[in-house]
């Protein structure tokens, strides 16, 4: 569903298809949270429970409630594909009712083990709660929003489910640590916010289903097997799984760490671990709202290196920061504001907010994708199967920082060896999925060295095979083209650049396709084709530079025939064509200047020289011919309006 009038992500909040559905699951991660954090406290601070220390309760409490998505993602994810997802969804509040309810009986029991026991149990089953709510959650949305709208979407919704975190976190905290009823208080406020939650997702449109024939399939482990298979005909949707997958097991180590950070490593009480709950939700928040502005409302996977550079930087530096703080001679603790008043701790808290910033920058454009690229009749299977991953990747990081804990690691020591993981695991996929880096290169390069301005970005089409054609102006054409496209651009170039230190690297590692003239080297230029023929075939788009090269004197050049050959080889139906005006390159850092020089005077024009990129309506491939599309190219060059330029009918 379109809505080009949209102008802001919060605009989402006013309708009904995606309101509700936000509330929803903001209450039910709320309710997660409260309830999870409320137990944490409990058998941390106050029930003495030898066989779950403190230093382990964080741990074994977020294992079992990930277990249920090893066991049941499959199931849920086939259930999201084959029934309506708003009834899907009250079934799942139903369900969340009657767990709260078993837990506020147990919140108020005398005997310690009956009341840990219990309560251990809900945790397994609320993780039950979420298996079969995620494949939903994020198959719900390419149903309801456009490729426009999916990165503020899944901004808001990211931002509200730590928002949401964040309050059940501070809730359960408080609640839990009242002199007086503190039990009593959590269990009413679990039973109604789940109440709560069942009337608001009464409200969510109906959502059809993608695959109403599936026969599901009850073994968890051969249709596990089947989706990854499936994600995996897409690497770049395969391999988006696994650093998702790695985003989670890195937020689990801190995440499941706060309540004994607090306690061991700063010395504060539950207010201090609340208030670490606290600065990390707001840092997710707003990293993740951030994404739509700095990705200009498309799915901006450039922002993922980004993101994995920030979660790097800022982990090892709170290493640092909580390496040596000690506690004034005689106090037991520091309260909230005795923690407050202490300068060193607000780099603690600094670090966790821009730790936790990066986190959200490289998670919610990773989901996009996801969600955008997997097949429309198995998204939810394949979200599912992602679930499954998580869990994986989320129990390792127990298993994995309870063994360095168990040898003796501090828990600084942790965070530093999380870090430093981070950096190895991101490095490793951005060099399996290149296009990570090229659009990274390109957002760096279209907000530092430049200022890039979209005009009529409309006009590449979201989906199915097309053809780009571009003046060429620059030695960076393409990586400003990959930066106005909602979609990756398999760019064909002037084998020449290729020998072109950096740049030449760059194209090599993202498939650019070489050519070079017939006459020159004709192995090359077959090759070309049929790889450019291959791009379509697929339904993906194609770049081209139909003057053959850098223009050395700033005007358009006369465009060569290449375009026809690359249709020729198209089904009758053919595919459409894009004119796009690279305006204001020329004289730039990365173009020639007059004389035909090439990278003289670096920065002549200074950082933040603005560019802009003009696409015009596509072009029919039976009507275009190389004079008409340096037509529709050069009206774009000189009037930037995208307007369809009058093209006459091709003569029979």
């Amino acid at each position: 569903m379109s809505h080009p009038d949209q102008t802001s992500q919060f605009a989402l909040l006013g309708q009904r298809r995606f309101a509700p559905f936000f509330w929803t699951q903001f209450l039910g991660a709320g309710n997660d949270n409260l309830f999870k954090f409320a137990f944490t406290v409990l058998v941390t601070y106050q029930l003495q429970v030898e066989w779950l220390p403190p230093s382990l309760a964080g741990l074994a409490i977020g294992a079992l409630f990930i277990l249920p998505f090893l066991l049941f993602s499959a199931t849920s994810g086939q259930l999201a594909d084959k029934l309506d997802k708003a009834l899907l969804m009250r079934f799942v509040k139903s369900l969340e009712i009657g767990i709260m309810g078993l837990a506020a009986w147990a919140f108020v029991q005398d005997a310690v083990n009956v009341r840990v026991v219990t309560l251990l149990g809900c945790v397994f089953l609320m993780g039950l709660h979420s298996t079969l709510f995620g494949p939903v959650k994020f198959a719900y949305l390419p149903q309801h929003l456009s490729e426009r709208e999916i990165t503020g979407g899944n901004g808001m919704v990211e931002m509200g489910t730590f928002v949401a975190i964040l309050l059940g976190n501070v809730a359960g905290g408080l609640l839990i640590g009242m002199a007086e009823g503190g039990a009593r208080a959590v269990a009413i406020g679990c039973v109604a916010t789940a109440v709560l939650g069942r009337i608001v997702v009464q409200f969510v449109p109906p959502t059809p289903a993608t695959d109403p024939a599936l026969k599901i399939n009850p073994n968890p482990f051969t249709e596990t097997w089947r989706n990854l298979k499936l994600a995996h005909g897409n690497i770049v949707v395969f391999r988006s799984l696994l650093g998702i997958s790695w985003m989670w097991f890195f937020g689990a180590v801190f995440l499941s760490q706060f309540p004994a950070f607090a306690k061991e490593v700063l010395h504060g009480n539950e207010q201090v671990a609340s208030l670490l709950l606290v600065v990390f939700s707001v840092g997710i928040g707003v990293g993740s709202l951030l994404c739509e502005v700095l990705s200009k409302r498309h799915v901006e996977i450039g922002l993922v290196p980004l993101g994995a550079i920030g979660m790097t930087v800022f982990s090892v530096d709170l290493y640092f920061a909580a390496t040596g703080l000690a506690l004034p001679q005689g106090a037991a603790s520091y309260t909230l504001g005795a923690f407050l008043a202490q300068p060193a701790h607000w780099r603690v808290m600094l670090d966790l907010a821009l730790l936790a910033g990066s986190a959200g920058l490289y998670s919610v454009p990773m989901y996009a994708l996801i969600q955008l690229r997997a097949p429309k009749s198995h998204r939810a299977r394949i979200i599912a199967a992602n679930n499954i991953l998580n869990a994986l990747f989320m129990i390792a990081s127990s298993v994995i920082a309870g063994a360095m804990l168990g040898a003796g690691a501090t828990i600084p020591q942790v965070f530093l060896a999380t870090g430093l993981a981070n950096a190895l695991v991101a490095g490793y996929i951005f060099l399996l999925v290149p296009e990570y880096l090229l659009r990274f290169l390109a957002f760096v390069l279209t907000r530092f060295v430049y200022r890039l301005k979209l005009t009529g970005d409309q006009h590449i089409p979201t989906e199915g095979a097309a053809i780009v054609a571009a003046n060429h102006v620059s030695y960076v054409d393409a990586i400003v083209l990959a930066a106005a496209s909602p979609r990756p651009i398999r760019f064909m170039m002037d084998h020449r650049i290729f020998a072109t230190p950096v740049l030449g690297a760059l194209f090599r590692l993202v498939k650019a396709i070489p050519v070079a003239p017939q006459k020159e080297d004709p192995v090359v230029y077959e090759r070309a084709f049929a790889e450019a023929a291959k791009v379509l075939a697929e339904g993906d788009l194609l770049g081209i530079f139909p003057e053959g090269g850098i223009t050395r004197d700033g005007t358009l050049q006369p465009f060569k025939g290449g375009i026809m050959k690359i249709l020729e080889r198209q089904p009758a139906t053919g595919v459409a064509v894009v004119p796009v005006a690279l305006v204001n390159l020329w004289g730039s850092t990365f173009s020639r200047i007059e004389g035909g020089k090439a990278f003289a005077r670096p920065l002549r024009r200074g950082l933040f020289s603005r560019v802009e990129v003009v696409a015009g309506p596509a072009i029919p491939a039976a009507l275009v011919t190389p004079e008409r599309l340096q037509l529709a190219v050069g009206t774009l060059l000189h009037t930037g309006v995208p307007v369809p330029v009058p093209l006459p009918e091709p003569a029979p």
